[in-house]
């Protein structure tokens, strides 16, 4: 939390209870129903928060919809999910540490997201232990949009590739008649995973606009990354074809050795804010508390949480907006760093 308040990131409450609408407009039909459900005295479906994205959402559109743009929140709140018994996720209450930026569009704010989700790591003293995987919804979005695939079809390309099924996709191709080319362009999405390489690569085969926009967004913030010096720290992974439903742009995982399953996501989510209110760009990632303090216990950890109040930083190209910033935080002198659009 000291890191959010670093990059002038305010705490907000959301509540704990709340209408089950609410999360099946956020994230989706499939992921909503994850929640636990229940009914009130008046006979209106209720359900405990399994996501706080979604009330941040409403929050912005509708009660800070007059606001000043752009909004920083951060947030640490309990989550409530139905999950399966595995080793991977088996908790039935997770409590989330997560940040939102509301208002603010492009690659500027992309990367301040990461790179905050980036210090909190750092501030753990997991850079060795962790790495962020980048990938761009927009890349798997051209590809299907390309071939005319209805949404019951993505869905099921979704689940095969975020298991890594390779003969399950052969075999759903098969019997949709799918197109060749559109078919090997998923495909070889399981194959894309790496550094910089990767978006060569891809372009290679991959030709609609849409996804070739959103590789070269990728291109951009992985520019200035590598310009940071910080490509040991993130990695690409074009197969990341997140399930929750309101990303646009970017997504990123967050996985740390010893953990067995991602700690943290986040991503472009363009289009949450419409379903409550106007339209507006947001981006944001969350943390899994109990997984990071699982993998603390087992660190000698020394965690500074000093206060950070004051002076702004805003400079003018990215690489020395992002390299002034990312030093003044590693100082951890007394400031706010608030970067411009």
């Amino acid at each position: 939390m000291a890191v959010f308040q670093g990059w002038s990131y305010e705490e907000i409450l959301t509540p704990s209870v709340d209408y089950y609408s609410l999360f099946e407009q956020g994230m989706g039909q499939s992921e909503a129903r994850t929640a636990f459900r229940f009914t009130d005295n008046d006979g209106h479906l209720l359900s405990l928060r399994p996501d706080v994205t979604s009330s941040i959402a409403r929050v912005a559109a509708t009660m800070l919809s007059r606001a000043p743009r752009p909004l920083r929140f951060c947030y640490a709140a309990p989550v409530f999910r139905q999950q399966l018994q595995s080793r991977a996720e088996w908790r039935r209450e997770n409590t989330q540490l997560g940040c939102e930026l509301i208002g603010s569009n492009g690659n500027t704010s992309d990367l301040e997201i990461l790179l905050v989700a980036a210090e909190i790591l750092s501030r753990l003293g997991l850079n060795d232990q962790s790495i962020i995987t980048l990938s761009h919804a927009g890349i798997f979005a051209g590809l299907c949009n390309d071939s005319g695939l209805d949404q019951d079809a993505r869905l099921e390309i979704q689940s095969l590739l975020n298991s890594m099924d390779q003969a399950g996709l052969r075999g759903f191709f098969d019997r949709n008649q799918i197109a060749k080319e559109v078919a090997e362009s998923i495909l070889l999405l399981l194959q894309l995973s790496g550094k910089e390489e990767v978006l060569t690569q891809a372009r290679k085969s991959i030709t609609n606009s849409e996804s070739v926009a959103a590789l070269d967004s990728l291109q951009k913030i992985w520019t200035v990354i590598r310009s940071l010096g910080l490509e040991n720290r993130f990695s690409l992974d074009l197969a990341d074809v997140s399930g929750l439903q309101y990303y646009t742009g970017m997504i990123f995982k967050i996985y740390i050795a010893g953990a067995g399953y991602r700690v943290g996501r986040g991503g472009r989510y363009d289009g949450l804010t419409a379903k409550f209110g106007a339209a507006e760009p947001a981006v944001g990632f969350v943390l899994s508390l109990d997984t990071l303090t699982e993998v603390l216990s087992r660190h000698q950890v020394n965690i500074s949480t000093e206060t950070t109040q004051g002076r702004t930083v805003k400079l003018e190209d990215l690489k020395t907006t992002f390299s002034e910033a990312l030093a003044r935080r590693a100082r951890h002198d007394q400031i706010r760093i608030e970067v411009p659009d």
